[in-house]
């Protein structure tokens, strides 16, 4: 076999082991009988040793044929206990694998002839034992004998082929794998991940998790479908990498273990609490103006409950959109008294003069309250000398008909009463004064100065309109948190900060085209400067231009992503995603010739002439084609790294560790993390020595700041309410 010849040929027997048998049969002749070499026993030694060395040579080379035609058929087994992912500071572990180049496409091309299907495919018994193992399960006997041919040992000649299905000659081509490292600084271009369901995206994303959890990064993953091994497996590094204390979970299908958060308390501009909530709403046709009218009511609301010095919240919104009346008079009882002196005593006198039947019709069904604040402030002395923005948006609200405006916002109530509907109520509008309340409340930017580990659940399978109403208001959070960290750093003059130095803050993103809004987009397109690092899973290139509804927005968001790492895929048009950025490649091929004539020279002894032989040429095609996307096995992909390099990568299968503490479900974890919070009810327990008889956990460990419900903190005049810690 040699190295230089145009084709390598490996698909075809090893008759390199001919001359291994030949080599080692002369090596004990000169050994055993060099008389019969007519060689003297030290001339015989010296011989054999060059027959044995010459064999060896030989044997490596039948060893390459040998193992490149088993590899077609079956990949060697790749697993790994979590606990032996590597780590490095330096860079990501993707799996093992190789860079794809022309000789590896030349590889597959020959696996595809027909000449090269017996090496390709299962053999005839392989085959027979499955029909076999298939008509056996009916009877008793019969059942053993199928377990037998079933059973997955060396020893088998006949075992069933790993469950993962595709074609093993896509890894097959190339006997040297190794570890597939790619730099940290890559990943704030984003990393997008394709491929169809049970492929191993989230085997992937557990790896990648696994390595940032144990490097200390920020860590967050949005997991719509609220995966509990995915939960189980964050818990549970976390733990390892002695991080338990920065571990929390978010997750809508478990209120219980969940911690709070509100999608609304935080913002860097007052307008962001409108856009969060209305977000969800349908902006098409007609829809529009409602969106936008609904936008600008929960704008007046917002505004007017910041500067009555109040944190916005989806049951407060709820509340003051059923009843802007009650808004409106707390609101001219709390400040227009220290605008005007003597103004509520006069709206007193006003609303004891009202006569219900000689209201307008705008204001019938009013609070006589509101009638006697609206004639009040329609005096001409009164609107020379007030100036209030936040009232007057007040006063436009409640002059609509009641009807009327009930009417406008009747796509907003549905909405609003899922987000407070039940213990869901409990999450995303935490009592931030309820201290029996044990469960914490997160907030992104103290999160991030935590440099936690955050799981977010959205249990989409149960509610998906609540679970994509939360996950968009969760991104426009972090887009707004992200602004702040560009400008001020994530520390922001805070002791001790680290000199505007960004942190790495890494996003796993599950099926992200369910939660992905025009939020994301300036997330990915802007957030690399905050040091946001977002590594995306979605199934096809359709989804994401189906949830976002426009062909250039899916374009500009998949733009924006330097790496791509692509599984098994059932779309052509995701697949051509891939191999349409991958430059063509020659391929060598063969032809068999064969030709024969008849010699028309009746004076010549030769009757016919005839020639046979191989004419080798090349052909230019495709390095990857669609078809490979689509036949990978499960657990493999094809990846274009560090500016489009092509790489063939593929991932460990999971091993369980005896030696690791898993959880055994989520309430299991629910369990141990309600050891670990603390509320501030009995503070004092914390600095008195526990009685010996009773089971308290030392103080170090029993109340940690960070792990406390706060009160809520003042507002400050840009509208960023921020809890700190303790």
């Amino acid at each position: 076999m040699s190295s230089h010849h145009p084709l390598e040929s490996l698909l075809r027997p090893a008759v390199e082991l001919n001359t291994v048998w030949v080599c080692l049969g002369c090596a004990v002749l000169c050994i055993y009988a060099p008389w019969s070499l007519a060689l003297t026993p030290s001339v015989g030694m010296t011989t054999a040793a060059g027959f044995l060395t010459y064999g060896a040579w030989r044997f490596r080379q039948a060893w390459i044929v040998l193992r490149y035609r088993r590899n077609m058929r079956r990949l060697p087994r790749f697993a790994l206990p979590a606990r032996k992912v590597p780590v490095s500071q330096r860079s990501l572990w993707l799996g093992k694998g190789f860079m794809w180049d022309s000789q590896h496409t030349q590889r597959l091309h020959e696996s595809a002839q027909p000449a090269a299907k017996v090496y390709v495919q299962p053999s005839v018994w392989f085959k027979r034992a499955r029909r076999l193992e298939q008509s056996l399960e009916g009877g008793a006997i019969g059942k053993h004998i199928a377990s037998l041919l079933r059973w997955d040992s060396p020893l088998n000649p006949v075992r069933p082929l790993p469950p993962v299905g595709g074609r093993p000659a896509l890894h097959a081509v190339e006997w040297k794998e190794h570890d597939v490292w790619m730099p940290l600084g890559e990943r704030v271009g984003h990393t997008l991940v394709e491929g169809t369901t049970r492929v191993g995206k989230t085997r992937l994303a557990e790896i990648l998790i696994t390595q940032d959890i144990h490097r200390g990064d920020i860590t967050i993953c949005f997991d719509p479908k609220g995966d509990a091994d995915l939960l189980l497996r964050m818990y549970a590094e976390a733990q390892k990498a002695g991080r338990g204390d920065e571990f929390y979970i978010f997750h809508l299908g478990w209120p219980d273990v969940s911690c709070r958060y509100n999608a609304v308390g935080r913002f860097s501009r007052l307008s962001e609490v409108p856009t969060r909530v209305t977000g969800q709403l349908s902006g098409e046709g007609d829809s529009a103006a409602f969106r936008q009218f609904a936008w600008r009511f929960v704008n007046i609301v917002a505004r007017a409950r910041h500067a009555l010095g109040e944190r916005p919240s989806y049951n407060q919104i709820l509340a003051d959109v059923v009843n802007i009346d009650a808004l409106l008079m707390q609101y001219v009882q709390e400040t227009l008294e220290q605008q005007m002196q003597g103004a509520n005593q006069k709206i007193t006198e006003i609303e004891g003069t009202i006569n219900e039947n000689k209201l307008p019709n705008n204001m019938k069904g009013r609070h006589k309250r509101v009638v006697a604040i609206v004639q009040y402030l329609q005096q001409p002395e009164v609107i020379e000398t007030l100036t209030d923005p936040v009232l007057d948006g007040l006063l436009s609200a409640v002059r609509y008909d009641k009807t009327y405006f009930d009417k406008i916002v009747a796509s907003l109530l549905p909405l609003l009463e899922k987000l407070t509907s039940g213990k869901i109520a409990e999450l995303l509008s935490p009592d931030y004064d309820d201290i029996e309340d044990e469960r914490p409340i997160i907030d992104w930017q103290q999160i991030i100065r935590k440099k936690g580990i955050v799981y977010v659940g959205l249990d989409a399978l149960s509610d998906f309109e609540v679970a994509q109403a939360v996950g968009n208001s969760m991104f426009a959070d972090i887009v707004s948190v992200a602004g702040h960290i560009y400008k001020f750093g994530s520390d922001d003059g805070l002791p001790g900060s680290r000199s505007g130095k960004k942190l790495p803050i890494n996003l796993h993103c599950d099926e992200f085209n369910e939660l992905m809004g025009d939020e994301f987009i300036p997330l990915v397109n802007k957030g690399g400067g905050a040091g946001i690092q977002v590594t995306a899973y979605t199934q096809t290139l359709s989804d994401i231009e189906a949830r976002i509804g426009s062909t250039a927005k899916a374009g500009q968001v998949v733009g924006n992503f330097n790496t791509l790492i692509m599984l098994r895929v059932r779309e052509e048009r995701t697949a051509r995603q891939l191999t349409d950025q991958l430059p063509k490649v020659n391929v060598s091929t063969r032809l068999m010739v064969s030709m024969a004539s008849d010699n028309a020279d009746v004076n010549s002894d030769q009757d016919f002439s005839s020639s046979a032989g191989d004419r080798i040429g090349t052909e230019s095609v495709d390095m990857l084609v669609p078809n490979n996307i689509i036949g990978l096995p499960k657990g493999q992909a094809f990846a274009l790294l560090e500016g489009g390099q092509p790489w063939k990568i593929r991932m460990p299968m999971p091993l369980p560790d005896k030696t690791e503490d898993v959880p055994k479900d989520v309430a299991d974890i629910a369990k141990r993390m309600r050891a670990k919070y603390s509320t501030g009810d009995q503070w004092w327990e914390a600095v008195m020595p526990p009685p010996i008889h009773m089971d308290f956990e030392p103080p170090e460990q029993a109340s940690r700041p960070q792990d406390r419900d706060v009160p809520e903190a003042p507002v400050d005049n840009s509208g960023v309410a921020d809890h700190g810690e303790l």
